[in-house]
């Protein structure tokens, strides 16, 4: 497993999940606006407010996922099967106690949904199906689909994300046709179910055949669990780390629908659809490399790795800045043209929904080294991060609403992960002065601004009318391709990284044909 090339793989990761991505992307634009038209936005908003609900109940997983990924690179860099089979049976083990926690939890939490949604339009069979539908899709994770972290750490990705997307789109198709011509809540439910078995049955044969030799057994691993302390060491630290992550992404729509209103969730969760879209596309071919920097970390040449920081903290600049200029100008628009105009946010939302997704894809560069280095014990970071969410978000939403909750996000990055964070991997990771990083960021965003400035003064003075999906595509199009160009040019001329990015990846593909 560990002789196939890094840079193969991140390569191979990053072109399949693109095709998958983009498939899913048409399907779930298409499904979403018969899912509101047939279905209603209170549902909409109902669905997501559950989800996140249960959110509440994962924090149990305690990072044990991530912990088990960061213990199997050693294991499978030595191409170690029996340690392999080792750490995946602890894994299920850990699992199996995981998951029979939630679900005892998830039946007390159902117990108090009258206290949650007073004054519900739905019938409480309706509130509980959807309930414990997304209860049962959730525990199949930590009773069945557990080894897919072995695909993960294995720079194996693709094979998880290709099964999936293929899945989901099957199950959103279906659940169109039958929001059409049925318009049942109920059948929309149990198809959640359904195809969260079909996914399970698919990925363990996929499974299977990749690794034949695999062998899990939860009652060996609970043996086991001994054997391995340094698990429970990284669970401890990761659960921790898990809280930030968890509190910003999970209680933004309980906030909201606290402080506004569940059709307001609905129409705030139509752009995050769209931003969270966007960001697994992003994720899906920069995160394709995770893997390969622990790898790379693993054999000590720190010239080599802070090169490859820099290449990789260029690229992912570059491509966030291609996605945030495109989205602030067309979020709104695409909307109007998909939707409708009454689901169209204010300007000030669009903006704090698009920074928040430009802070979010630029830390993923130090995630990773962080990562790779086994950073994991600041501890102190994420609680933090979390309260200063909370208070900002809390003080802000009783304000300002929406926009008040909004900007606890933006504020808790800003402090904690572009404050603290390059800091520790800097100062702990490569030992070196954390200027170095502050002078990447500032370049690289002067780059995003020069771009986007030249861009607009060029397409200024081109009007091109926005009132049907074809003339939305050839403008949005046309804006991207100026930006690209232009910000490219600058990159290559300016950014010595950027430059090696471009000549690594002609080297590769020349290699390749």
């Amino acid at each position: 497993m560990a002789k196939e090339s890094r840079v193969k793989k991140s390569f191979l990761n990053a072109r399949v999940n693109l095709i998958c991505y983009m498939a899913s992307l048409v399907v779930a634009f298409f499904t979403r606006k018969v899912f509101l038209d047939q279905l209603g936005t209170e549902f909409i908003g109902l669905t997501g407010t559950l989800q996140s609900l249960l959110g509440f109940l994962n924090l149990a997983e305690l990072g044990v996922g991530t912990a088990i990924g960061y213990v199997l690179y050693k294991p499978i860099f030595d191409d170690d099967q029996t340690k392999i089979n080792e750490i995946i049976s602890v894994f299920g083990y850990l699992y199996r106690c995981i998951g029979l926690v939630i679900l005892g939890a998830g039946v007390v939490l159902s117990f108090f949904l009258p206290l949650i949604f007073p004054d519900t339009s739905f019938s409480w069979g309706v509130i509980y199906l959807g309930f414990y539908a997304f209860l049962a899709s959730s525990m199949l994770g930590y009773f069945v689909n557990y080894r897919q972290t072995l695909l993960s750490a294995d720079q194996r990705n693709y094979e998880v994300t290709g099964y999936y997307q293929a899945v989901t789109s099957s199950k959103m198709l279906l659940q169109m046709v039958l929001a059409i011509y049925v318009q049942s809540f109920v059948l929309f439910l149990c198809i959640e179910v359904l195809f969260g078995i079909i996914y399970s049955i698919v990925l363990t044969y996929r499974i299977n055949k990749v690794y034949p030799w695999l062998e899990s057994d939860i009652k060996l691993g609970k043996q086991l669990f001994k054997k391995y302390p340094e698990i429970g060491k990284y669970v401890r630290q990761l659960f921790v780390h898990k809280i930030a992550t968890f509190v910003q992404f999970q209680t933004i729509p309980f906030l909201i629908y606290s402080y506004v209103s569940l059709p307001v969730v609905a129409l705030y969760t139509n752009y995050t659809l769209l931003t969270t879209k966007i960001q697994s596309l992003l994720n899906s071919i920069l995160d394709s490399t995770a893997a390969g920097v622990g790898n790379l970390i693993s054999e000590g040449d720190e010239n080599k790795i802070w090169k490859t920081y820099q290449e990789l903290f260029t690229i992912r600049a570059f491509f966030a800045g291609i996605v945030t200029f495109t989205a602030y100008y067309f979020l709104s628009p695409f909307i109007q043209l998909w939707l409708g105009s009454e689901y169209i946010l204010d300007e000030m939302t669009t903006f704090l929904i698009i920074a928040q997704l430009y802070l979010l894809t630029m830390r993923g560069v130090t995630d990773q080294f962080l990562f790779g280095f086994g950073l994991f014990y600041d501890i102190w970071a994420p609680l933090t991060e979390s309260f200063i969410f909370l208070v900002a978000a809390i003080i802000g939403g009783s304000m300002f609403g929406l926009n008040g909750v909004l900007c606890g996000p933006l504020l808790s990055l800003a402090i904690i992960v572009y404050g603290w964070k390059p800091y520790f991997l800097f100062s702990k990771g490569f030992r070196i002065p954390v200027y170095k990083y502050w002078f990447m960021l500032l370049f690289n965003f002067l780059i995003y601004l020069s771009s986007c400035q030249l861009t607009i003064i060029l397409c200024g003075k081109l009007q091109f009318p926005i009132e049907n999906l074809r003339q939305f595509v050839v403008t949005v199009l046309l804006f991207s391709m100026i930006f690209v160009l232009i910000c490219t040019i600058i990159s290559f001329v300016l950014n010595k990284s950027f430059r090696s990015f471009i000549y690594r990846f002609i080297k590769y593909k020349y290699a390749k044909s």
